[in-house]
């Protein structure tokens, strides 16, 4: 089966190597940039394509002979890009997570018998999996919260954090507002808002605050408490309160002597560059989901627990493991034939299906990547 996954950073170098093992699948990856490129060249089962994914003409090209399509492109580029995917007739596997409503294709998925799973990464990803399949065998869930963060393993000043994916989707997490929902209704908050301290076995304590981590389930889910929130080491939400409360996340204008200037690309031009981990520079991943609700008239909470750290022995980022390992097992359900519905898909319609959850949770821990279940009640 040939697969072809559009964009190479760390999470889709992860992605092409994982699904080049074996020879289940042909993989090609296309990315503009030659360096991203050259990371992968001489990697048995993968095929090297250069194209400008923003150029219609060019994507259609480069998923053309493709049985199955997966999209690693930045967020700013998801929503388009898995658009002209469906328009070219091929179905998708999208981790990007674009900030437009991903049923605005389903329409258009459906009218050409296509799958479109989306969101398919750790969080929103797993965690919306983990939310439909206790809905599917809960009588009713309650509550659902997760808590999840992508950190450096060690802390450095001045920001204390480090991006393990793409730093301008960082920057949406921090200016985006958060909606939750609380006792069945829909609530709205800053972003970065009720920061709380929490402890993790393995790391200790970290800050969670608000982010609008949900989308999907935002539709999907008919629990009366739903929200996510972000973990980052204590501090560091406070310093980026201060950058976004003077403007420097702001996408109007300035105008200065010699001209003008967006303050947001000023600020990611000299934050990315300090904000990139090193070669061999390690990171972690912390989450937790929490889920509580009823069966058969009693009270059952569940509580889903992920430390995961830096692959020393390949050299793959936790962010790049959990999430793209993730995406794999999404690639392989859709080729298995476990998943082949018309239409837009996120993670939670997996956990409904049958057989999905479990061969998800196999999928990843086959690869280290393990969560600890526990049920009270």
């Amino acid at each position: 089966m040939k697969v072809t996954v559009l964009g190479v950073g760390r999470v889709g170098s992860a992605i092409a190597k994982d699904l080049a093992k074996g020879d289940e699948f042909a993989v090609t990856v296309a990315d503009l940039s030659k360096p991203a490129l050259a990371a992968l060249e001489g990697t048995p089962g993968i095929t090297l394509r250069q194209a400008d994914l923003s150029n219609a003409r060019a994507l259609r090209e480069a998923v053309a002979d493709a049985d199955l399509v997966v999209g690693a492109v930045p967020g700013h580029m998801g929503f388009e890009t898995v658009r002209r995917v469906l328009e070219a007739g091929k179905p998708v596997v999208d981790i990007s997570f674009f900030a437009e409503d991903p049923f605005e294709l389903d329409a258009l998925a459906r009218s050409r018998g296509l799958t479109a799973i989306v969101d398919c990464g750790i969080a929103p990803g797993c965690s919306n999996l983990i939310l439909g399949y206790l809905e599917s065998v809960l009588d009713a869930v309650e509550r659902f919260e997760c808590l999840v963060g992508g950190l450096p393993a060690v802390r450095t000043w001045p920001f204390e954090y480090k991006a393990p994916f793409s730093p301008s989707d960082v920057l949406e997490e921090y200016t985006r507002p958060a909606r939750f929902v609380q006792r069945g209704e829909l609530v709205t908050r800053p972003a970065l808002s009720d920061p709380e301290l929490l402890d993790f076995p393995g790391v200790g304590t970290l800050e969670a605050f608000n982010t609008d981590g949900l989308r999907s389930l935002l539709r999907t889910s008919r629990a009366p408490d739903r929200i996510e929130r972000t973990l980052r080491y204590p501090g560091h939400i406070e310093k980026m309160r201060v950058l976004r409360e003077m403007g420097l996340f702001s996408k109007e204008p300035v105008h200065l002597r010699g001209g003008t200037a967006i303050p947001l690309e000023l600020t990611s031009r000299l934050l990315f560059p300090m904000w990139q981990l090193g070669e061999r520079e390690e990171d972690l991943t912390v989450m937790r989901v929490v889920v509580e609700g009823k069966k058969d008239g009693r009270k059952v909470r569940y509580d889903y627990d992920l430390f995961d750290r830096y692959d020393a022995k390949t050299g793959t980022l936790s962010m790049a493991r959990t999430t793209g390992y993730t995406c794999t097992a999404g690639v392989r359900l859709w080729a298995r034939g476990l998943y082949r519905e018309p239409g837009v898909a996120p993670p939670e319609f997996l956990g409904r299906a049958p057989g999905c959850y479990p061969f998800v949770m196999q999928e990843l821990a086959k690869r280290g990547v393990v969560f600890r279940e526990t049920v009270t009640g």
